[in-house]
């Protein structure tokens, strides 16, 4: 062999070698494109799963949800129905008692409209009713501060904070004593008949 037929196989054998390599490199290139392709399809196939599932629940939980309150709101209505039928009825076959009821309750709720200003100084007096808005004790103030003070916290607070006023205040209290005086004429009436 000569130098030149070595040199020739050498070179062969290595231009051999090179390309095992470049078509070995090619293959695993490929293996893992494909590989990684077969995850993408995966990864994205699971996850227009798992929002389809979600989309679904969601529909369905709505659905229930705005079912469900129809079903309340229709109980509420056929039960305020049937209990103001009854109201109608117990007024028409005992027009004496309603009329006694009423009356007490009308006159109690007029007293104390009469009386919110007295009754809501009484309670800003001995502290019951906390702050102004400005932080300062109601129960630190007199006179007419006082009696506005106390109206405005019963009603909520003032105007100027978002409250009911002084009207709210009055209202909340000729509201208590109308039930008062309903509450207890009910009772009487009742334990009567």
């Amino acid at each position: 062999m000569s130098l030149f037929d070595f040199v020739c196989d050498v070179i062969g054998g290595t231009v051999d070698i090179v390309t095992d390599v470049a078509s070995g490199t090619v293959d695993v290139i490929s293996d893992i494109a494909s590989g990684t392709v077969d995850v993408v399809y995966d990864v994205v196939g699971g996850t227009v799963d798992i929002v389809t599932d979600v989309a679904s629940g969601t529909v369905d939980l709505i659905s229930d949800v705005a079912s469900g309150t129809v079903d309340v709101v229709c109980d509420v209505v056929g039960g305020t129905v049937d209990l103001v039928g009854d109201g109608i009825d117990y007024a028409m076959e005992n027009p004496g008692k309603v009329a006694a009821v009423v009356g007490t309750t009308a006159l109690t709720g007029g007293v104390a409209l009469v009386a919110a200003p007295t009754i809501a100084t009484a309670a800003g007096a001995a502290g019951l009713l906390g702050a102004t808005s400005t932080g300062t004790a109601i129960s630190s103030l007199s006179g007419a501060a006082l009696t506005n003070a106390s109206l405005a916290a019963i009603g909520g607070g003032t105007l100027a904070a978002g409250g009911g006023g002084m009207a709210a205040g009055t209202t909340v209290i000729a509201g208590a004593g109308a039930a008062t005086g309903a509450l207890a004429s009910g009772t009487v009436v009742y334990s009567n008949s």
